[in-house]
Order: C-alpha cells, then structure tokens, then sequence
C-alpha cells in the first residue's frame, strides 16, 4: 500500500518531513540496542551500614545500561525502587550466569553474598531512587536522574 503523504500533510509538510535524515540508523541497524548505544555504570553495593553508592546517577534516555548489584552478604539485603523500575525497560538480569527477562521488577534482593546484574533502556525523564527496604538514611539510597 503507497501513502500519498502530499495528500494527507499539503505539498510543503510533505516535502519537509521527506527531507529529514533517517534518525533509525543512527545507532546502526540495531537502533537502540546497537553495542554503541551501551555505558556501563558504576557497581552498587550492598553492605550492612555501608553506602550503596558513592553519588547520584544521571542516566539519558534512549540509552541502554549496565549495573551490577554486588552485596557482600554481611545481611539479607535488598533494594526497592518501583518508580525507577517502572521508568526503564529491563532487558535482562543476570545472576550467576543465567540470564533472566523479566516483564518487570519491583525489587531485588540478596540472601547471600553474590553479584547482579542489570542490563536496561531508560526511558521515562525524572528523578527516582534505589533504596534499601524500611531504611531512611541517606547513605541506604541512590538518586537517580533520567534526562
């Protein structure tokens, strides 16, 4: 089926909007989830009394991440953050090698000492957070900006 675009948006709009750059092979033909639309961030840590990060985040949207979560497992640890999980795509999470694809997350949480990690697209622009259950120091929590 051919769209008449002239019909539907008048000559001029029809003429601009063919003009533009194709923006889906700006990342190469895997769009967004090309290896060059990838950053690692920094590890958190899970450590009884210990701060989880040494500063805030700030993410880009349209852009894939890796984090590990590592706990050291001086306590049954965990980290809650629905807003932030809601505000990302979870492409995978890995725990001893075995990849998992989650429909989404609430939560993680750590019974023993081991390592985590998440490989996601943010997408959703704000400021949340990644805390420890029930704690409200501010050592127990990371903020995290999405622009």
């Amino acid at each position: 089926m051919k769209i008449n675009l002239k019909g539907i948006l008048g000559a001029g709009l029809a003429a601009f909007v063919l003009s533009l750059p194709a923006q889906a092979h700006e990342f190469g033909f895997a769009g967004i989830l090309d290896k060059t639309n990838r950053e690692e961030l920094p590890d958190l840590i899970l450590s009884s009394g210990k701060p989880i990060s040494d500063g805030p985040l700030v993410l880009k949207s349209g852009t894939m991440y890796e984090i590990e979560i590592v706990s050291d497992g001086s306590a049954e640890l965990a980290l809650e953050g629905s807003g932030f999980f809601r505000a990302i795509w979870v492409n995978e999470v890995v725990v001893n090698g075995l990849e998992i694809r989650p429909f989404g997350l609430e939560s993680v949480e750590f019974d023993d000492e081991g390592t985590m990690e998440i490989e996601f697209l943010a997408i959703k622009p704000g400021r949340y957070f990644l805390r420890q259950p029930g704690s409200t120091g501010e050592n127990q929590r990371v903020e995290i900006t999405i622009q």
